[in-house]
């Protein structure tokens, strides 16, 4: 059976909700103004690491620091 339900915007748009949802945080971080701009922005840095594994053993972990383009 059919659901009569209203597809949520995003969805039909063919994205997921965290596109959306990251979308949504990056126009609201472009909008504030300063000092509040770069407090936000420093938040949204990811730090992590990536291992790589061969024959079942991890080799030397890899740290990146990713941050978005401004």
């Amino acid at each position: 059976m059919a659901s009569s339900a209203a597809v949520p915007f995003w969805r039909a748009a063919g994205m997921t909700y965290i596109t959306y949802s990251n979308i949504c945080a990056n126009l609201v971080r472009k909008c504030l103004k300063e000092p509040y701009k770069a407090e936000s922005m420093n938040r949204e840095k990811v730090h992590f690491s990536l291992s790589k594994w061969a024959d079942g053993k991890p080799q030397k972990p890899v740290l990146r620091s990713d941050a978005p383009e401004v």
